[in-house]
């Protein structure tokens, strides 16, 4: 048998053993899903539009579920909807690596789902969320994707899920996030209703050279931050009076020198938060988010 009939066989099984398990997600197909369980879809929380969603299966059953759980900034979201007639699809237990062979599945409306071949390219890349935070360890392949595939699975030869397919990279490249134990374990919980909630400052953050330059305009010296260039009324940084201009420095002791150090702070220490702030040449300190936030309104 040639390679070419081979990858025809392939194609042909990954289709008859995981198609049934891929949906269309919002009316017109926004976007693909997963069953991973009896009631339960995985999807990217970027083809939501609110609580509730069209769910659209194989056998042209469109039905409208529930969302269950949402992570924002990791863009997953677990739908809850009947999925009676559609089977769930096995995750792989192994690992996957440079050069396996993989195949994209997505939603095509009624019908069998679009299946594409490819091969991954490279791991461990990082890439940033609908919210602008980073999202890493992601699968790099080459499976091409139309639109509406995103949130579609990712699998193998065995048609097993090793990845939720999330992120297109330049022309040709594909970003999926894989399906390990850290990424299980959040699926669980956000079937459980456990959506993932991050502390927020609510400011608008200029990038770094930026705030060189424009402290460089006004001929003040040079200093590693970040530059606010907005505050959200109302905010726990409104309330502890921080400015648009001011320069961020510090959160939680620690130096704010990269655009990512700052979510990534506030992700592992939550509100309230201390951050040592540059206004002009002034240093100062406030802590953001706690009952009574330093400028003294409640």
């Amino acid at each position: 048998m040639s390679a070419l009939e081979d990858l025809s066989s392939a194609i042909r099984a990954v289709s008859d053993t995981a198609g049934s398990a891929v949906v269309g997600i919002g009316r017109g197909i926004r976007g693909s899903g997963v069953v991973i369980a009896d009631g339960r879809v995985l999807t990217n929380a970027h083809n939501l539009r609110g609580d509730e969603v069209t769910v659209t299966f194989r056998d042209g059953r469109s039905t409208v579920g529930k969302v269950r759980g949402v992570d924002p900034d990791g863009d997953l979201a677990v739908v809850e909807v009947d999925t009676s007639g559609a089977k769930a699809l096995a995750w792989s237990e192994a690992e996957t690596g440079l050069g396996d062979v993989v195949f994209g599945l997505a939603a095509t409306g009624a019908g069998p789902a679009r299946v594409t071949a490819g091969y991954v390219s490279a791991v461990e890349r990082t890439f940033r969320g609908p919210g602008g935070s980073r999202i890493g360890g992601s699968v790099e392949h080459t499976a091409p994707l139309a639109p509406g595939s995103s949130g579609g699975p990712l699998v193998d030869a065995s048609g097993k899920l090793v990845a939720i397919n999330t992120n297109r990279v330049g022309e040709g490249f594909y970003l999926a996030r894989p399906a390990d134990e850290a990424l299980h374990e959040r699926v669980d919980a956000l079937g459980r209703g456990e959506s993932v909630t991050r502390p927020r400052l609510g400011i608008a953050i200029a990038p770094p050279h930026v705030a060189r330059r424009l402290r460089a305009s006004v001929g003040l010296s040079e200093r590693a931050g970040l530059l606010v260039r907005g505050v959200e009324d109302g905010s726990p940084a409104a309330r502890a009076g921080i400015r648009e201009g001011d320069l961020l420095v510090e959160a939680a002791g620690k130096a704010l020198d990269t655009p990512d150090a700052l979510p990534e702070i506030l992700a592992e220490s939550g509100l309230p938060i201390e951050l040592k702030i540059v206004r002009g040449d002034e240093e100062r300190s406030v802590s953001v988010g706690g009952t009574t936030d330093a400028s003294g309104e409640a």
